[in-house]
């Protein structure tokens, strides 16, 4: 099935984007940032590649760093799986959506629990409730997975549940998606928070993952296309001022060619309808 690739691409999407070099090469397009965006936009890429005569050069690291790059002219674009803030349109950015992602708490799938109040997640990451036996169930120690600072995802957590970094009682911290699901893969007692896309692909795959509703809603992407998950997000290109010719064109590939659009689909991600 096409799911089962698409975990194992997400897999080997973490170490290529980790042992890539920074430097675009002539007659290329340097692409940095989100480790949401960064799989799905290397395969959107290798199908470009093969249609036109350019490289496209695709390293994550956090929306920050896509930001950052761009600002300090080190990359072409910028991926940020986030809306740009007030500051960063008026220093002249600009946000490109190409699709929409929410984010969900994840939790093994050996763990008996249905579903968590805000109150309870915002126990649980400040290290108040530390093992599972006070929320009724099975007891055995709680494993906080918090994403690294630069994350969006961190970013759009916090704002969401009203906490603040410092408040965070992490006991892993983790960059990538994929570092995160295989951290609650691997440990029947830990939670954490990823991209619906990501964990919709690598549940499908059969990682021993589970999602969590939020509000009493499933984390699908039907509730993000309907507008009614809690927490979702466009997933943008960024470019400094007005994108340049070559970017045009690779934006308007994402948003009419029949290929890129099922590659976003098949991510999972609801594309972006203009």
């Amino acid at each position: 099935m096409r799911t089962n690739k698409v975990f194992m691409r997400l897999q080997c999407a973490l170490v290529i984007t980790i042992l890539a070099g920074c430097s675009p090469a002539p007659d290329s397009l340097s692409l940095t940032g989100s480790s949401t965006i960064a799989p799905v936009m290397t395969e959107i890429a290798q199908h470009y590649e093969a249609e036109h005569k350019i490289r496209i050069d695709v390293q994550s690291g956090g929306s920050g760093r896509g930001i950052q790059d761009v600002r300090q002219g080190l990359a072409d674009a910028g991926m940020a799986s986030r809306a740009l803030t007030p500051t960063e349109l008026a220093e002249g950015l600009q946000a490109h959506t190409i699709a929409y992602d929410g984010i969900a708490l994840i939790i093994h799938s050996d763990n008996p629990l249905t579903e968590l109040s805000r109150e309870q997640v915002v126990a649980l990451y400040q290290g108040k409730i530390d093992n599972w036996s006070a929320l009724s169930l099975p007891a055995r120690p709680v494993v906080i997975v918090n994403k690294a600072e630069g994350r969006s995802t961190l970013e759009l957590f916090l704002q969401e549940f009203g906490l603040k970094s410092e408040q965070i009682k992490a006991d892993v911290v983790a960059g990538e998606n994929q570092q995160v699901i295989l951290t609650v893969a691997g440990n029947s007692g830990a939670v954490g928070y990823v991209s619906i896309g990501a964990a919709l692909a690598a549940e499908s795959s059969g990682a021993t993952i589970r999602t969590l509703p939020l509000d009493g809603i499933p984390a699908t992407t039907e509730a993000i296309a309907n507008g009614s998950w809690p927490l979702q997000r466009p997933l943008n290109l960024v470019t400094r001022g007005q994108p340049d010719t070559d970017i045009d064109a690779l934006l308007q590939y994402i948003r009419h060619s029949s290929d890129a659009r099922r590659l976003i689909l098949d991510y999972q991600f609801v594309p972006a309808t203009n």
